[in-house]
Protein backbone atom coordinates (compact mmCIF):
# COMPACT_ATOMS: atom_id res chain seq x y z
CA UNK A 1 0.00 0.00 0.00
CA UNK A 2 1.39 3.42 -0.63
CA UNK A 3 1.39 6.48 1.17
CA UNK A 4 -0.16 9.77 0.63
CA UNK A 5 2.44 12.83 0.22
CA UNK A 6 0.61 15.78 1.36
CA UNK A 7 3.00 18.97 -0.06
CA UNK A 8 1.93 22.19 -0.80
CA UNK A 9 2.64 26.10 1.11
CA UNK A 10 2.25 26.48 5.16
CA UNK A 11 -1.11 26.99 6.19
CA UNK A 12 -3.10 24.97 3.25
CA UNK A 13 -4.57 22.50 5.47
CA UNK A 14 -1.61 19.55 5.09
CA UNK A 15 -2.03 18.33 8.84
CA UNK A 16 -5.72 18.77 9.07
CA UNK A 17 -6.74 17.20 6.32
CA UNK A 18 -3.89 14.69 6.47
CA UNK A 19 -5.83 13.31 9.91
CA UNK A 20 -8.71 13.22 8.19
CA UNK A 21 -7.33 11.06 5.08
CA UNK A 22 -6.18 8.73 7.24
CA UNK A 23 -9.04 8.41 9.57
CA UNK A 24 -11.06 7.59 6.36
CA UNK A 25 -8.48 5.26 4.77
CA UNK A 26 -7.56 3.50 8.43
CA UNK A 27 -3.80 5.03 7.39
CA UNK A 28 -1.02 6.05 9.95
CA UNK A 29 -0.55 9.85 10.03
CA UNK A 30 2.53 11.76 10.69
CA UNK A 31 3.18 15.35 10.20
CA UNK A 32 7.40 15.96 9.08
CA UNK A 33 7.39 19.19 11.55
CA UNK A 34 6.46 17.04 14.46
CA UNK A 35 9.32 14.82 13.80
CA UNK A 36 12.22 17.84 13.27
CA UNK A 37 10.61 19.41 16.26
CA UNK A 38 11.40 15.77 17.92
CA UNK A 39 14.67 15.23 16.50
CA UNK A 40 15.84 18.77 17.54
CA UNK A 41 13.83 18.83 21.13
CA UNK A 42 12.61 22.00 20.25
CA UNK A 43 10.40 24.33 18.29
CA UNK A 44 10.39 25.08 14.56
CA UNK A 45 10.47 29.22 15.43
CA UNK A 46 13.50 28.15 18.02
CA UNK A 47 15.46 26.38 15.46
CA UNK A 48 14.98 28.79 13.15
CA UNK A 49 15.95 31.83 15.69
CA UNK A 50 18.52 29.80 17.52
CA UNK A 51 20.30 27.76 15.15
CA UNK A 52 19.47 29.46 11.72
CA UNK A 53 18.58 28.80 7.95
CA UNK A 54 20.82 26.38 7.06
CA UNK A 55 20.75 23.78 9.98
CA UNK A 56 16.83 23.90 9.67
CA UNK A 57 16.75 23.15 5.51
CA UNK A 58 19.73 20.13 6.99
CA UNK A 59 17.58 18.82 9.60
CA UNK A 60 14.14 18.87 7.67
CA UNK A 61 15.93 16.99 4.30
CA UNK A 62 17.41 14.43 6.98
CA UNK A 63 13.87 13.88 8.17
CA UNK A 64 12.38 13.93 4.54
CA UNK A 65 15.24 11.47 3.18
CA UNK A 66 14.92 8.97 6.24
CA UNK A 67 11.24 8.36 6.71
CA UNK A 68 10.13 4.70 6.75
CA UNK A 69 6.47 4.66 6.62
CA UNK A 70 3.83 2.33 4.92
CA UNK A 71 0.31 2.89 4.92
CA UNK A 72 0.86 6.48 5.99
CA UNK A 73 -0.25 10.06 5.36
CA UNK A 74 2.59 12.43 5.45
CA UNK A 75 2.41 15.97 5.71
CA UNK A 76 5.57 17.46 4.92
CA UNK A 77 6.83 20.81 6.33
CA UNK A 78 6.23 23.73 3.04
CA UNK A 79 10.23 23.52 2.27
CA UNK A 80 10.11 19.90 1.25
CA UNK A 81 9.89 20.79 -2.24
CA UNK A 82 13.18 22.42 -2.13
CA UNK A 83 15.45 19.20 -1.59
CA UNK A 84 15.22 16.95 -4.68
CA UNK A 85 16.45 13.61 -2.83
CA UNK A 86 13.76 13.77 0.00
CA UNK A 87 11.01 14.25 -2.25
CA UNK A 88 12.37 11.22 -4.76
CA UNK A 89 12.45 9.32 -1.38
CA UNK A 90 8.82 10.38 -0.02
CA UNK A 91 7.42 9.45 -3.31
CA UNK A 92 9.36 5.95 -4.11
CA UNK A 93 6.26 4.48 -1.90
CA UNK A 94 4.05 7.35 -1.94
CA UNK A 95 1.26 9.64 -4.39
CA UNK A 96 2.21 13.41 -3.83
CA UNK A 97 -0.74 15.28 -3.54
CA UNK A 98 -0.45 19.09 -3.80
CA UNK A 99 -3.20 21.02 -1.57
CA UNK A 100 -2.85 24.03 -3.74
CA UNK A 101 -4.23 27.05 -2.30
CA UNK A 102 -5.03 30.63 -3.32
CA UNK A 103 -2.24 32.98 -1.74
CA UNK A 104 -4.89 35.09 -0.73
CA UNK A 105 -6.39 32.12 1.92
CA UNK A 106 -2.75 31.29 2.98
CA UNK A 107 -2.13 34.50 3.43
CA UNK A 108 -4.72 35.57 5.61
CA UNK A 109 -3.84 32.52 7.92
CA UNK A 110 -0.35 33.44 8.70
CA UNK A 111 1.27 35.92 11.43
CA UNK A 112 3.05 39.18 10.46
CA UNK A 113 6.76 37.62 11.30
CA UNK A 114 6.37 34.28 9.55
CA UNK A 115 9.48 32.74 11.79
CA UNK A 116 6.67 32.80 14.28
CA UNK A 117 5.18 29.62 12.24
CA UNK A 118 8.10 28.32 11.72
CA UNK A 119 8.43 29.07 8.01
CA UNK A 120 11.96 28.20 6.69
CA UNK A 121 12.78 30.98 4.12
CA UNK A 122 15.52 33.73 4.11
CA UNK A 123 15.08 36.71 6.25
CA UNK A 124 12.77 39.55 4.77
CA UNK A 125 11.29 37.29 1.41
CA UNK A 126 7.41 37.44 1.64
CA UNK A 127 4.74 34.82 1.47
CA UNK A 128 4.38 35.52 -2.51
CA UNK A 129 8.10 35.48 -2.61
CA UNK A 130 8.31 31.97 -1.04
CA UNK A 131 4.92 31.35 -2.76
CA UNK A 132 6.33 31.79 -6.47
CA UNK A 133 9.39 30.37 -5.69
CA UNK A 134 7.91 27.44 -4.26
CA UNK A 135 4.84 26.91 -7.25
CA UNK A 136 7.24 25.32 -9.67
CA UNK A 137 8.41 22.97 -6.98
CA UNK A 138 5.32 21.83 -6.26
CA UNK A 139 3.88 21.35 -10.04
CA UNK A 140 6.91 19.55 -10.40
CA UNK A 141 6.48 16.72 -7.56
CA UNK A 142 2.49 16.76 -7.83
CA UNK A 143 1.29 13.46 -9.00
CA UNK A 144 -2.29 14.77 -8.29
CA UNK A 145 -3.51 18.78 -8.02
CA UNK A 146 -5.84 19.18 -5.31
CA UNK A 147 -8.06 22.70 -4.74
CA UNK A 148 -7.79 22.97 -0.70
CA UNK A 149 -11.39 23.41 -0.44
CA UNK A 150 -13.22 24.72 2.94
CA UNK A 151 -12.79 22.46 5.57
CA UNK A 152 -10.78 19.61 6.45
CA UNK A 153 -13.14 16.83 5.76
CA UNK A 154 -14.64 18.44 2.15
CA UNK A 155 -10.57 18.41 1.53
CA UNK A 156 -9.92 14.83 1.84
CA UNK A 157 -13.21 13.31 0.58
CA UNK A 158 -11.75 15.17 -2.81
CA UNK A 159 -8.62 13.99 -2.66
CA UNK A 160 -10.09 10.87 -2.39
CA UNK A 161 -12.20 10.83 -5.24
CA UNK A 162 -9.01 12.59 -7.36
CA UNK A 163 -7.10 9.14 -6.21
CA UNK A 164 -10.02 7.22 -7.44
CA UNK A 165 -10.79 8.80 -10.48
CA UNK A 166 -7.44 9.07 -11.65
CA UNK A 167 -6.95 5.42 -10.63
CA UNK A 168 -4.10 5.25 -8.79
CA UNK A 169 -4.64 2.70 -5.80
CA UNK A 170 -2.88 3.24 -2.62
Amino acid sequence: MKNIVLIGMPGTGKSVVGRALAARLGYGFVDLDDLIVERAGKTLPEILRQDGLEAFYALEEAVGTSLDREDTVVATGGSMVLYPAAMEHLRQNGVAVWLETPLSQIDDRMPEDLTDRGIAAPAGMTLRQIYEERRPLYAQYADVIAVSLEGAEETAQQVLSLLRTLDIHL
